[in-house]
């Protein structure tokens, strides 16, 4: 069958795929730039990729028709933007009238359970995308999951911050609200068994997990996985503005997915008993084996896709990563260090290594207290890390770095700064010639740019000096 999936490049969509392609299907990638599509989609003879947004109608004649399934896996964690629910919706209007135009017989939509009566913004937008997607001429199959589980996702990174870093937690009441967790795994189940499931035509489904947990249940099992032994105290007086600064200072989250996180957790998450186990012969894992199995993931370094990676977790960057490749030259202050690589593969491999676990080599305790110090004026900080210990990709998040470019045959590597700063910078490296290229370029805005630039730059002389030494050591 061919199908299409939207959301490609998102936590979801980056692990569905190839399940798809596992099956045998030929799959439609839909991408707003197709950069931060994954590189071995275009050596996949089973994948076609096109760049088409689904908020502007006249990039979507770019989607074949002959389509046969659709996946609509769009949707945004931390738009704070005041007509956000009306965005969602245009989106959904875009795809449906698009698709009503296709051969496409079945539409798969991954929703949220909505059936507590008081639902955050971002909840009711996608019980009103729900609404927007039926249609008389395809039918629409709507998942609704909980809290999903699995390495990289956000809700599994967000409670391993505050379970390994913090012995005794004294937290917010929503704590004590309910839910049931369900695992990637599952999710992953469910969304490529429905496929032609003609007894799940225009239903709206709950999917969850065996476990009904509050979230201080799932920090202290979770604790438990992890052989620690945690202490948890909750407090009725910390506001949600307090709560969403607890979350945003002592994990990876940013801030506006902190606030949109608090807001939800306030929302009672229970999904409504169905037969869809026995429909698709699934049988969903526990929280605590959803856990362990994301582990054994990353202990063997085989996480497929992460939050951290999405555009949500910028701090800056907001249009396509087209717009950011081309190193500006003019107005610019940079930094440029040489030297001789007497071991290409050895130094590939650094870069490519650089960041996460690995740091940047050389000024490690300055590196973390520039990412402290982003984190308290509002940034994202150092604690993102890495996807991967060893492979990069177009659009990756890396500390607080974007990956731009990243290209081992063209041993070529560019990073664009996410940190707070009174302008933009780049990082790039780059092998010609049996010579390493060090770039380091600050566009500076106003004043308090180059007065940044000029602060700083006694640093980055031994910083950058002293990293550029390190990747071509022997």
């Amino acid at each position: 069958m061919k199908i299409l999936v939207t959301g490609t490049t998102g936590y979801i969509g980056k692990r569905l795929v190839p399940l798809l392609i596992e099956e045998g299907h030929k799959v439609v990638c839909v991408v707003r730039d197709k950069l931060r599509a994954e590189e071995w989609y275009r050596n996949e003879p089973l994948i076609t990729v096109v760049e088409a947004d689904f908020l502007q109608k006249d990039t979507l004649s770019t989607i074949p028709k002959d389509i046969d399934i659709a996946y609509y896996l769009i949707h945004s964690m931390s738009n704070s933007s005041s007509n956000f629910k009306s965005l969602e919706e245009e989106c959904a209007i875009n795809f449906k009238n698009y698709i009503e135009e296709t051969n496409t017989q079945q539409v798969i939509y991954l929703s949220g359970i909505t059936n507590d009566p008081k639902l955050s913004m971002h909840l009711s937008s996608r019980k009103l995308v729900e609404e927007t997607l039926a249609s008389n001429k395809y039918a629409l199959t709507t998942f609704r999951a909980g809290i999903i589980v699995g390495s990289g996702s956000s809700s599994f990174e967000i409670i391993r911050d505050l379970v390994e870093k913090l012995p005794i937690m004294v937290a917010p009441k929503w704590l004590d609200t309910k839910t049931q967790p369900l695992a990637v795994r599952d999710v992953l189940l469910f969304l490529s068994k429905a496929i032609v499931k003609k007894e799940l035509y225009n239903k709206g489904i709950d999917i969850f997990g065996p476990d009904v947990l509050t979230y201080k249940q799932m920090l202290l099992q979770f604790a438990e996985v992890r052989g620690l032994k945690r202490s948890i105290i909750t407090v009725p007086v910390m506001t949600p503005k307090l709560s969403s600064y607890w979350l945003y200072f002592v994990t990876s989250t940013s801030y506006k997915l902190a606030t949109t996180l608090v807001k939800s957790m306030g929302v009672e998450i229970i999904g409504k008993p169905s037969d869809i186990n026995s429909i698709l012969n699934i049988k969903p894992i526990t929280y605590k084996e959803a856990v362990q199995l994301a582990f054994e993931k990353i202990e063997q370094n085989s996480i497929l896709s992460s939050w951290k990676d999405s555009i949500i977790s910028s701090g800056r960057l907001k249009a396509n990563l087209h717009k950011y490749i081309n190193v500006p030259k003019y107005g610019c202050f940079t930094d440029y260090k040489e030297r001789k690589v007497t071991n290409k593969t050895k130094t590939i491999n650094k870069i490519w290594a650089i960041g996460g676990p690995t740091g940047w080599y050389y000024g490690t305790i300055l590196w973390k207290f520039r990412g402290y110090l982003d984190k308290l004026f509002g940034g994202i900080g150092l604690r993102r890390g890495r996807t991967s210990s060893t492979d990069l990709s177009a659009g990756d998040a890396l500390d607080f770095w974007r990956v731009i470019f990243a290209d081992k045959e063209q041993q070529k590597l560019l990073l664009y700064a996410e940190m707070k700063l009174p302008g933009e910078a780049w990082l790039e490296f780059k092998i010609e010639e049996n010579i390493l290229k060090q770039t380091a370029t600050f566009r500076p805005r106003g004043l308090a740019g180059r007065l940044y630039w000029y602060s700083v730059l006694p640093f980055h002389m031994f910083i950058f000096n002293g990293m550029i030494n390190k990747l071509v050591a022997k």
